[in-house]
């Protein structure tokens, strides 16, 4: 069995070929300073609801990684909620939400803070608040007590992938990763996003909740190289599309000897895709708020609200009258009322594809 990482005498002075990296982070920079930009020109609602917009993404993505599903509109509420954002549409929260919306704003909120065990311990307690990770009760608020290993496959014949520092060192390793983390001022802020991830994934301190962490822990740092609590690009959102390469370059840098150059240019390249996805993002959020400041004067029920939103937002597949009775929790009769009244106001058409069933979509506004 190849040596991990953590088992040879260099470990953590890691190394890593500037050649093979130097383009695509010139890119990344390049990038990040245009997204200032041109958010810098855009008013502050629609900076405010870019903001809403990544953070709802980021959270919902992070947890999706790790097989776990939140509602979209929960995070959303929570978020808003505790950023004093006046949005329409807000609804009753979830503990489970409430704990990692807690994490990630405390990252991006306060990430001039120092990064301490305690505010670790903190995160920690904030994602597990029951003491258990699905049926299994854990290790809470503290490093883990036993030995960890990521296994997968049926019982009798795991497979192995990963066999985290041994218990008795994770201390001692964490307190160097902290004293790294708070201290070192000489890598530059995106390459140093980067290492943290895969130092604190190579640690695996806590019994569950590892991966969302070194998330947070990479979103902090980035935070810092934007110089601003706001958040307009999802590294989660990216890793979560490019998840099985994610997990790849993981399990094989984890044996290299101290080199993590393929671990760098991979999280370049992602975070390189995340920055480009925001330009897209950002059309989105601009046509939304230019949507409703056009619409300002037109009446709506709360239900006609909710499904403009959600198709502004990106609706997933087709909206058929039943769909809107199932989203707005409404008679079928109710829905074709709504449906009528917007396309009166020349809001939603039916769609021109006929069949069985009829679609709508929203019309355009005008140029």
């Amino acid at each position: 069995m190849a040596k991990y990482i953590y088992q040879h005498t260099e470990w953590t002075n890691f190394t890593w070929d500037n050649k093979a990296i130097n383009v695509v982070f010139g890119e990344v920079r390049n990038l990040q300073g245009k997204i200032a930009g041109q958010m810098s020109f855009l008013g502050f609602s629609i900076q405010e609801e870019a903001n809403l917009s990544t953070l709802t993404l980021d959270i919902v993505k992070s947890s999706e990684i790790e097989g776990e599903q939140l509602n979209y509109d929960q995070v959303r509420s929570s978020i808003a909620r505790r950023l004093g954002l006046e949005v329409g549409g807000l609804v009753p929260t979830d503990r489970n939400v409430e704990g990692v919306v807690e994490m990630i704003l405390d990252a991006s909120q306060n990430y001039l803070q120092p990064l301490t065990e305690d505010r670790l311990f903190g995160w920690h307690s904030a994602l597990f608040q029951s003491g258990r990770s699905g049926m299994y009760k854990i290790d809470v608020g503290c490093y883990r007590t036993g030995e960890m290993q990521i296994v997968s496959g049926a019982m009798g014949k795991e497979k192995v992938h990963y066999e985290a520092v041994p218990v008795e060192t994770v201390k001692k390793e964490m307190d160097d990763f902290l004293v790294w983390f708070n201290n070192d001022t000489s890598t530059d802020l995106v390459l140093k996003a980067a290492i943290a991830h895969f130092w604190f994934i190579i640690i695996h301190p806590f019994d569950d909740g590892n991966g969302r962490i070194a998330r947070a822990i990479s979103d902090l740092l980035l935070t810092r190289a934007d110089k601003n609590p706001e958040r307009f690009y999802s590294m989660s959102s990216q890793i979560s599309v490019e998840r099985k390469r994610y997990y790849e370059v993981l399990q094989k840098v984890q044996h290299s000897s101290g080199d993590i150059t393929e671990w760098l240019e991979w999280f370049l390249h992602c975070l390189k895709n995340a920055l480009l996805e925001t330009e897209t993002t950002l059309r989105k959020v601009v046509y939304k708020t230019e949507f409703w400041k056009f619409h300002e004067q037109s009446l709506f029920n709360e239900r006609q609200r909710l499904v403009l939103n959600k198709l502004l937002d990106g609706f997933d597949g087709k909206l058929k009258s039943s769909k809107w009775a199932k989203i707005t929790k409404c008679s079928s009769d109710t829905a074709l009322r709504d449906i009528k009244d917007l396309i009166e106001k020349g809001i939603l058409r039916q769609e021109s594809e006929g069949g069985r069933s009829t679609n709508y979509e929203l019309v355009g506004l005008p140029k």
